[in-house]
C-alpha cells in the first residue's frame, strides 16, 4: 500500500499567524491614514448612512455607518457600463469615519454611542413608548452634538403581524446568476439598480405575503457597500422594503476578507426568530447557495416557529446536483411539521402559501399576471453579454488621445 500523499493544507497555527499579521498591518495602515486625514482636514463625518432598522413594543435595533463623503450619483437608465463600473468603484472605495460620537433617538428614548473602527454603529435599546399603527416609523440618527440629523426608517413589528418573512436576495428576488461567476461579476459591476431584473412575480408575491402588517427582512452575503443598489432595486421594482442584513468585508478577526460559507444568514435568521417569539416565519431562498441547508437547520432547531420554507430552483429546466442537495435537506426535516418545497417560480409559492392560509387566494391571479409580464422582459444574461462586448459609446470611458 502506498503511503498517503502529504496534505498541502497549511497548519491552522500558521494560517492564524498570517491572519493576525495581516489584521495588525491593516490596523496600523488605517491608523496612519487617519492621522494623515486629520492633518489635512479630511476624514470628517459628512454623511450618516442610516440603514433600515426594526422595532417592536419593547425596543429598537439600528445599524448604520458614518462616512466622510456624501454618496454621489444614482441609477440611470441610459448609464453605460463604464458609468456603472465607476459607481461600483465608488461604493467600495467609500471612506468610513471611526470613533465618531453619535446619538440615536426613537419613540422618546435615546442612546449615545460611538462608531466602531470601520465607521459602523450597531445599537439596540429600549423604547417602550406606544407604537403607531403604521408599518414604518422613523428614528433619528445624528452626531452627538445634534448635527447631521438623519431619518432612519424603522420597521414596526406590531401585534397585528400574523407572521414574518426572511428572504435571501441573490437569485431569490434579484437575478444574479450567482452560480456563474463570470455572469455574476458582469451583473454586479456593469449594471445598476434600473438595469438589474427581478425574478418573475417576486414583487406581487412579496406584497401578498406582506399584507398590511407582516414584516419582511432580507439577508444576503453581499457586502454593505451594495446596500444602496439593493434598496434602489427593490423600490424601482415595487418589491416591499425591509431591513437588509449584509456582510462587512474587511480584515477583522472573524471575517478575514470574507469568512467561509454563509452561516451569517442562519445566525441572522435565528436572531430574528428569537427576537420576535410571537411570530411564525416564512423562509425564502434559492438552490444556488446554501439556503436549503441553513433553513433546514432553522427548522430543525425551531420547528414550531417556521410556517414554511421555499427554495427557488435556479435551474428549473434541468435535474442537477443542486436539486439533489435541496431534496436531501427536504428529507432531513421530513419528521418535523415544517413544509419545505423546491419551487420553480413565484406562482408555485403563491399557490402553496395560499393553501396554508399565509396569503389571500385572491392574490394568486396578481402573482400569475406578474410572472407572465416579467417573463416577457429581455433576458438579462444576454443583455449583459451583449453590452459588455459592445465598444464604449455614450457613457463609456473617455477616448484616449
Amino acid at each position: 500500500m502506498s503511503a498517503e500523499a502529504p496534505s498541502r493544507r497549511w497548519p491552522d497555527t500558521v494560517l492564524q499567524r498570517l491572519k493576525d499579521r495581516v489584521i495588525d498591518a491593516d490596523d496600523h495602515l488605517d491608523a496612519m491614514w487617519r492621522r494623515v486625514d486629520n492633518r489635512l482636514g479630511r476624514g470628517k463625518p459628512r454623511h450618516l448612512a442610516a440603514y433600515r432598522g426594526y422595532a417592536d413594543a419593547r425596543g429598537v435595533e439600528l445599524i448604520g455607518r458614518v462616512l466622510a463623503e456624501t454618496p454621489q450619483g444614482g441609477p440611470l437608465e441610459d448609464a453605460g457600463w463604464w458609468d456603472n463600473l465607476l459607481d461600483t468603484y465608488r461604493r467600495f472605495e467609500s471612506d468610513e469615519v471611526p470613533d465618531v460620537p453619535l446619538r440615536l433617538q426613537y419613540r422618546g428614548s435615546s442612546l449615545d454611542l460611538r462608531s466602531d473602527h470601520e465607521g459602523y454603529w450597531h445599537a439596540a435599546f429600549d423604547s417602550p413608548a406606544p407604537m403607531s399603527d403604521l408599518l414604518w416609523d422613523n428614528a433619528i440618527a445624528s452626531l452627538a452634538d445634534g448635527t447631521l440629523p438623519t431619518p432612519q426608517p424603522v420597521l414596526q413589528v406590531g401585534p397585528r403581524a400574523r407572521f414574518g418573512v426572511i428572504s435571501d436576495i441573490d437569485d431569490t428576488i434579484l437575478h444574479s446568476s450567482i452560480t456563474d461567476w463570470k455572469m455574476a461579476a458582469q451583473l454586479t459591476f456593469l449594471h445598476n439598480a434600473r438595469t438589474r431584473k427581478p425574478l418573475a412575480g417576486v414583487a406581487a408575491l412579496y406584497r401578498a405575503l406582506q399584507g398590511s402588517h407582516n414584516p419582511i427582512f432580507y439577508v444576503s452575503s453581499s457586502p454593505w457597500n451594495l446596500y444602496d443598489l439593493l434598496e434602489d432595486f427593490m423600490e424601482l421594482n415595487g418589491i416591499p422594503l425591509g431591513p437588509i442584513h449584509l456582510r462587512d468585508l474587511g480584515t477583522d478577526e472573524g471575517k478575514f476578507i470574507k469568512s467561509a460559507g454563509h452561516g451569517h444568514k442562519l445566525e441572522r435568521a435565528i436572531h430574528l426568530i428569537e427576537r420576535f417569539p410571537e411570530l411564525r416565519w416564512v423562509l425564502l431562498g434559492d438552490s444556488g447557495q446554501a439556503d436549503a441547508e441553513l433553513y433546514a437547520e432553522a427548522a430543525r432547531t425551531h420547528p414550531d416557529r417556521i410556517a414554511a420554507i421555499y427554495i427557488r430552483d435556479v435551474d428549473p429546466d434541468a435535474d442537477s446536483a443542486r436539486d439533489l442537495g435541496v431534496d436531501g435537506h427536504i428529507q432531513r426535516i421530513a419528521g418535523t411539521s415544517v413544509p419545505m418545497l423546491r419551487v420553480g417560480d413565484s406562482a408555485a409559492i403563491a399557490r402553496h402559501a395560499a393553501g396554508l392560509g399565509l396569503l389571500d387566494a385572491a392574490s394568486i391571479a396578481a402573482v400569475d399576471a406578474e410572472v407572465s409580464r416579467d417573463r416577457q422582459r429581455p433576458s438579462l444574461g444576454q443583455a449583459a453579454l451583449a453590452e459588455a462586448a459592445t465598444p464604449a459609446g455614450p457613457g463609456g470611458p473617455p477616448a484616449t488621445q
